[in-house]
C-alpha cells in the first residue's frame, strides 16, 4: 500500500458504537453518530449504523452529500450552523439542522416553502461554552420569532459543551437546559421532542445515572471512533482505542547529532525549538509531516521510537533503541488522537483503507 496511510477497523468502530448506544439506551437517550472527524466516510457511517446509532450527523454539507451518494440510507443532521449561501443545499440534503440565527432561519423557511417542505430544526442554546447558540436570556425571543416562520418546525432545543471553552456537562447545566425547555413549552404551547444536550463529554454523567431524565439525545463521535470520553480522554469501558492506525515509511535512516549545528532562528513554522543533547543518534525521516497530520496527536506504537519533531513533509523520529530491527523502507505505526485523526482523514496525501478484523488487533 502506498505510504503514508491510515487504516480503520470497521468491526471495532461498530462494536464501539454498540457499546455507546447500549449505555445511552439504558438511560432513555438516542444516539446520532458523528462522522465529521472522518470526513463523512461512508464505510465508517455504515459501521456506526450497524452498531445501532439512529442517524448520522456531520458538520460539512460536502460530507453529507458524499454519504448520500454512496448509498448511506438514514436521516442526516447538519451539526454546523450553516452559512446563508448554504441554505438551498441544507433544504435539499438535510433532514434536521442545528440553528441559532434568526436571519438564517428565515432564509431556510423561505427556501423550504419554495420547495413545498417544512424543515426540522434544533435551536441551539449557549450554556457557557461560548461556541454556537443563542445566549440564555434571548431564547424565548428567538422561539417567538421562529414560530412565525411557516417553513420551519422547531423539534428540539440543544446545547454544545466541552468543544470550545471546555465547560463540562453537569447536573446543574443540564437541569438549566431542561428548565429553559419547560419554560418554552409552557409559554408557547410547544412540545419539544429533542433535548440534544451532550456529546462524548457527557458519557460519565450518563453512566452515573445523574443525567436529568428529559435529556434524550446525544451526538457522539470521538467515543465511537477512538473509544474515549472527552473530559479526561480516558478509555471508555468496553470500547477499542485502536480502531485507527496511521503508518508512514522510513525514507532516510542516518546517524546524526541530537542538537542542530550552527546559529539558529525560527523553524519553518515560526517556532524556537529546544533540543536535548544526547550525542549522536540514529534518526529516521518518515514521509509524513505537518501538512498531513497533527504531529502532537500521534504516538508511536513501538515504545522504542521517539518523535523528535516535524516539518511540512517529514516526521523526524529517534530510532536508536530499535536500531537492530529497523531499516530503510520499513513502516512505522502510530496511534492518533482526535485532532490527528481529523487532519489525517482530511489530507489527500494520506491513503485511507478500511479493514475488518473481527475485533483482533488492527496492526501486527
Amino acid at each position: 500500500m502506498k505510504t503514508p496511510y491510515l487504516i480503520f477497523d470497521l468491526d471495532k468502530i461498530e462494536r464501539n458504537a454498540r457499546t455507546i448506544v447500549d449505555l445511552c439506551r439504558e438511560h432513555g437517550i438516542r444516539v446520532t453518530g458523528v462522522t465529521k472527524a472522518t470526513c463523512g466516510n461512508p464505510d465508517i457511517a455504515m459501521a456506526m449504523l450497524r452498531g445501532g446509532v439512529g442517524s448520522i450527523a456531520d458538520s460539512r454539507l460536502d460530507n453529507i452529500r458524499c454519504l448520500k451518494e454512496a448509498g448511506v440510507d438514514t436521516r442526516f443532521m447538519l451539526l454546523r450552523v450553516p452559512a446563508l449561501t448554504d441554505v438551498e443545499e441544507v433544504i435539499s440534503r438535510v433532514d434536521i439542522s442545528l440553528q441559532s440565527e434568526l436571519t438564517t432561519l428565515a432564509a431556510l423557511s423561505d427556501t423550504a416553502r419554495r420547495h413545498n417542505k417544512v424543515h426540522d430544526v434544533i435551536l441551539m442554546l449557549d450554556l457557557g461554552d461560548l461556541r454556537e447558540g443563542v445566549w440564555q436570556n434571548h431564547i424565548n425571543a428567538l422561539v417567538q420569532q421562529v414560530l412565525e416562520l411557516r417553513g420551519i418546525r422547531v423539534v428540539g432545543v440543544g446545547t454544545n459543551l466541552a468543544c470550545f471553552g471546555g465547560v463540562m456537562p453537569s447536573v446543574s447545566n443540564m437541569q438549566r437546559l431542561v428548565s429553559y425547555v419547560s419554560e418554552i413549552e409552557n409559554g408557547f404551547g410547544l412540545e419539544i421532542n429533542w433535548l440534544s444536550a451532550v456529546n462524548s463529554s457527557g458519557l460519565e454523567l450518563i453512566a452515573s445515572g445523574r443525567m436529568p431524565k428529559r435529556i434524550n439525545h446525544a451526538r457522539i463521535g470521538e467515543a465511537i471512533l477512538l473509544g474515549r470520553e472527552t473530559i479526561h480522554r480516558r478509555p471508555w469501558p468496553g470500547t477499542y482505542q485502536d480502531a485507527f492506525i496511521l503508518a508512514a515509511e522510513i525514507v532516510e535512516l542516518q546517524k546524526k547529532p541530537s542538537v542542530p549545528v550552527g546559529d539558529r532562528g525560527e523553524d519553518a513554522f515560526g517556532h524556537h525549538v529546544d533540543f536535548d543533547q544526547r550525542g549522536n543518534r540514529l534518526r529516521a525521516l518518515l514521509n509524513i509531516g505537518r501538512q498531513d497530520v497533527d504531529v502532537e496527536g500521534i504516538v508511536p506504537l513501538d515504545t522504542r521510537v521517539t518523535i523528535v519533531g516535524a516539518s511540512s513533509d517529514y516526521l523526524v523520529v529517534d530510532v536508536t533503541e530499535a536500531r537492530n530491527d529497523i531499516q530503510l523502507g520499513d513502516e512505522l505505526a502510530f496511534s492518533t488522537n482526535y485532532s490527528a485523526l481529523l487532519a489525517a482523514m482530511t489530507s489527500s496525501y494520506v491513503e485511507k483503507c478500511a479493514i475488518e478484523t473481527g475485533g483482533s488487533r488492527a496492526w501486527q
